[in-house]
């Protein structure tokens, strides 16, 4: 799975074909059908994949993250930056260019895509919702409906730094959202 998720990542599902998958793995094109049905069928697997690596990242991140959930916040998309920063191959978001690509075309594809996504707002929601609670983020907005916004601003800036070559988008985006978005308004 490593070498379509790569290729995936770096050249998308459409131009990515079974028998490349193949040859970068070093495996018979035949064994790749021992285990998926098809192409489309390995790509919700490797959606599914992503889906739980996020989520075990999260999760390690949270372990380290200071106690007070704004910091938290900040914490998780710092680490998150810092990551595209050291990767500097700027492919984006393997969801995010999924969704993009295959949602129309794959029923069974945009269902995981939208589990995945379902499952990231998830995990920033009660930090949101805490966060209202002692004051630190706006309290005006259902937190779900925040978190939603956050994500679809962060992979919008994801999107941006496949243009630019930069982590500038990123951080842009974090600091509106930080300093703009959550803020709590003063009365």
């Amino acid at each position: 799975m490593v070498a379509g998720r790569e290729l995936f990542s770096r050249c998308g599902y459409n131009a990515t074909g079974i028998q490349q998958i193949t040859d970068d793995a070093g495996v018979p094109k035949g064994s790749f059908y021992n285990h998926f049905e098809s192409k489309e069928a390995f790509a919700a697997a490797i959606i599914d994949q992503y889906a739980a690596e996020t989520r075990q990242a999260w999760s390690r991140m949270m372990e380290r993250a200071p106690a007070q959930p704004v910091a938290a916040i900040s914490y998780a998309f710092e680490q998150m930056i810092a990551h595209n920063e050291r990767s500097a191959t700027w492919t984006g978001c393997l969801i995010g260019n999924f969704a993009a690509e295959v949602a129309d075309s794959s029923e069974l594809c945009r269902q995981r895509l939208a589990v995945a996504m379902r499952g990231w707002r998830t995990m920033l929601t009660p930090l949101i919702r805490k966060a209202q609670t002692l004051g630190e983020v706006r309290d005006d907005a259902d937190p779900s409906q925040l978190s939603a916004l956050v994500w679809d601003a962060w992979e919008g800036a994801l999107l941006r730094t496949k243009l630019e070559r930069s982590a500038a988008p990123l951080r842009e985006c974090f600091d509106l959202i930080l300093n703009c978005l959550l803020r709590p308004s003063r009365h």
